[in-house]
C-alpha cells in the first residue's frame, strides 16, 4: 500500500511521523476524509475548499494549488488500485521543538492514505438509535481540526450504552450535530438542520443534501432545533462522508415516526445514491 507523505509516495511501513510533529503533540493540524465511488473522489472541490478554509483559519501555510494536491490524490488512488473506499488526509503545522506559539521556519507535513469504506446498507435500510450527550467541544467546530477528544468521548458513551450515535446539544438545549455526523429533523415536510456556523462542521454530505432538497423541491431550513423540538419531529436522519444518509428511528426514549423510516428521508437517500453513481 502506498502513502502520500508530503510530495512523495512511499510504502505504508515507511510512513513515520516525527515525535515533535505539532499534530502529534498539540493536535495542531487539520484533516479531511474523502469518499471514493468507482475510482472517483466524491465532491472533491467542496472537500478541498473546506480544507483550505481550515488551513486558513489555523494559519497553516500550505498552498494546495502549488502542491498540486488534487493530482496527487488521484495518483494515490491509482497506485493503490482503489475503486470504492476512502482517503484520509491530514496536514499538520510541522515539526518543531515543543512550544505553544507558532514556530518560525516550519514546514507543514502532509499524510494521505486510502482506507476501506463501504455503504452502511443495514443502517440505511433499518435506521439507527441515538442518545443525547451535552456538547462540550471547543467553540470552533467549523474548523476540521485534529482535536476530536470530546467527539470520541461522546461516541464511546453512545457505544457503551448500545446506541449508534450521540446527538450533541449545548447548555442552552440547542441541538448542534452528531459526534461524527450532521443531524437533520423533518417537520411538516421541511428539512431542518443547524445553521453552518462555528458550532458545527459544515459537512460535505450536508452540502449535498441541501442541493438534493433543492432538486426535489423539498423545503430546507437552517434553524436551531431544541431538545423540546425533538418530540415533535416527523422524521430525523444523520449524514457524513462515510454514513452518507442514515435514518434515525429513536433518540433515547423518543421514537421518531413510530420507529419507521419516513418518506422524505427515503427520497433524499435515494437521490444521494444516484449522485454517487453519476
Amino acid at each position: 500500500m502506498f502513502v502520500l507523505k508530503n510530495d512523495q509516495f512511499i510504502r505504508r511501513n515507511e510512513a513515520t511521523i516525527d515525535i515533535e510533529d505539532r499534530g502529534h503533540q498539540f493536535g495542531d493540524g487539520v484533516y479531511e476524509v474523502f469518499r471514493l465511488y468507482n475510482g472517483n473522489i466524491f465532491m472533491l472541490s467542496e472537500h478541498l475548499d473546506r480544507l483550505v478554509y481550515s488551513l486558513t483559519e489555523l494559519k497553516i501555510p500550505y498552498d494546495i494549488s502549488k502542491k498540486a494536491l488534487k493530482n496527487q490524490l488521484h495518483e494515490l488512488i491509482n497506485k493503490n488500485g482503489v475503486k470504492d473506499g476512502g482517503i484520509y488526509l491530514q496536514i499538520t503545522r510541522g515539526v518543531a521543538p515543543r512550544s505553544h506559539p507558532f514556530p518560525q521556519d516550519v514546514h507543514p507535513q502532509l499524510i494521505a492514505y486510502t482506507i476501506p469504506v463501504s455503504r452502511p446498507t443495514e443502517a440505511q435500510e433499518n435506521g439507527v438509535n441515538t442518545t443525547l450527550v451535552e456538547d462540550l467541544r471547543w467553540g470552533r467546530c467549523d474548523i476540521k481540526s485534529l482535536n476530536l477528544l470530546w467527539n470520541i468521548m461522546a461516541k464511546q458513551q453512545a457505544k457503551e450504552h448500545g446506541y449508534f450515535e450521540s446527538i450533541l446539544y449545548r447548555s442552552e438545549q440547542h441541538i448542534t450535530e452528531g459526534s461524527s455526523s450532521n443531524f437533520f429533523g423533518v417537520k411538516e415536510g421541511v428539512v431542518i438542520t443547524h445553521p453552518a456556523n462555528r458550532f458545527i462542521l459544515n459537512g460535505i454530505t450536508r452540502i449535498a443534501i441541501k442541493q438534493i432538497c433543492s432538486e426535489l423541491h423539498i423545503p430546507f431550513k437552517e434553524q436551531i432545533l431544541t431538545l423540546n423540538d425533538l418530540q415533535q419531529l416527523d422524521e430525523a436522519f444523520l449524514s457524513s462522508t462515510t454514513l452518507e444518509v442514515v435514518p434515525v428511528t429513536s433518540i433515547d426514549d423518543i421514537q421518531v415516526n413510530g420507529g419507521a423510516i419516513g418518506d422524505i428521508t427515503k427520497q433524499i437517500l435515494e437521490q444521494f445514491i444516484l449522485k454517487t453513481k453519476s
